[in-house]
C-alpha cells in the first residue's frame, strides 16, 4: 500500500483593518502560530477595502480577516467583491457589534470575532481556518510549467500518464504535460488515485468498467498490469459500495 505525503503548501493571510494598530495587534499573534506549525506564509495588510480590492492579492489569497466598520467601504461590502474572485478562500469577520454576524451568511464567511478580543480566540479561528484550508488542499495539486504554475482540482482529473520524465494530465476537458516521475507523484495524490499500471495512475471515480487486463476510464482504454490487478479490483470494488 502506498504510504499518503502530506501536502504542504504556502498560505496566504490578508488583514484588512482602518486601524493600523488592529493589523500589527493580528499579525503579532497569527505570525508565531504559523511558525510553530512550520507553515510556509506570506501576511498582507491592508488599510481600507477600496485598497484591498485594487489589489492583485485577492485571487491568490487563502484567508482574510476583515473589519467591519471600515470608512466607505465596509467589510461586508468588500467581502461580497471578494466573493466574485475567490470562492474558496476562508473569511473572517473581526467586529464591535455582534448585529453584524448575521450578514456573514451571504458571503459564506468562516466566523466573526468580537472586539476586543483575545490572543486566545484568534488563535482558536485560525487553527479552524487552516484545518479547513488543509481538507480543501489535498484534492488541489500545482503544476509547474515554463510558462507558469497551474492550480488543478483533483477531483476533476481522469488520469495521468507518465512518458519517461513527461507526465501527461488528462482534466476533464483538457490536457496538461509537466515534468516529473510518477511514483513521486503518486505519493503525493488522495487515495482516490491508484496506480494501474507502471504508466498510469487513474482517478478510480472515472473508472466504468475493470476488466483482466484493461479498465475503462471514461472513454479512454488503459492497461492495467499484472502487479496492481489485485489491489485495483479490491479498491475498486469498495468504491463502488462506498
Amino acid at each position: 500500500m502506498r504510504k499518503r505525503l502530506k501536502e504542504s503548501f504556502m498560505i496566504q493571510i490578508i488583514c484588512c483593518d482602518d486601524e493600523r494598530i488592529m493589523r500589527k495587534s493580528l499579525r503579532k499573534i497569527i505570525e508565531p502560530e504559523l511558525q510553530l506549525r512550520g507553515n510556509a506564509y506570506e501576511i498582507n495588510e491592508y488599510c481600507s477595502g477600496e485598497a484591498l480590492l485594487n489589489s492583485e492579492d485577492i485571487k491568490e489569497a487563502d484567508i482574510f480577516f476583515l473589519d467591519i466598520e471600515m470608512q466607505t467601504l465596509n467589510g461586508i461590502e468588500t467581502a461580497r467583491e471578494i466573493r466574485k474572485r475567490n470562492q474558496r478562500a476562508v473569511i473572517i469577520f473581526i467586529t464591535a457589534y455582534a448585529d453584524f454576524v448575521f450578514h456573514g451568511y451571504e458571503v459564506k464567511a468562516m466566523n466573526y470575532i468580537l472586539k476586543p478580543y483575545t490572543d486566545a480566540q484568534i488563535k482558536r479561528i485560525l487553527h479552524q481556518a487552516l484545518e479547513e484550508l488543509e481538507l480543501e488542499n489535498n484534492f488541489y495539486f500545482m503544476i509547474e510549467q515554463k510558462s507558469g504554475s497551474t492550480k488543478i482540482d483533483l477531483k476533476k482529473v481522469r488520469y495521468f500518464s507518465s512518458d519517461r520524465r513527461v507526465i501527461h494530465t488528462y482534466l476533464s476537458n483538457d490536457k496538461l504535460t509537466f515534468y516529473g516521475k510518477l511514483n513521486e507523484l503518486e505519493d503525493q495524490l488522495p487515495n482516490f488515485f491508484i496506480r494501474i499500471h507502471n504508466r498510469f495512475l487513474v482517478n478510480l471515480n472515472f473508472i466504468t468498467v475493470v476488466e483482466s487486463s484493461w479498465v475503462f476510464c471514461g472513454e479512454d482504454k488503459l492497461p492495467v498490469s499484472r502487479k496492481y490487478k489485485h489491489e485495483l479490483d479490491i479498491t475498486f470494488a469498495k468504491n463502488i459500495l462506498n
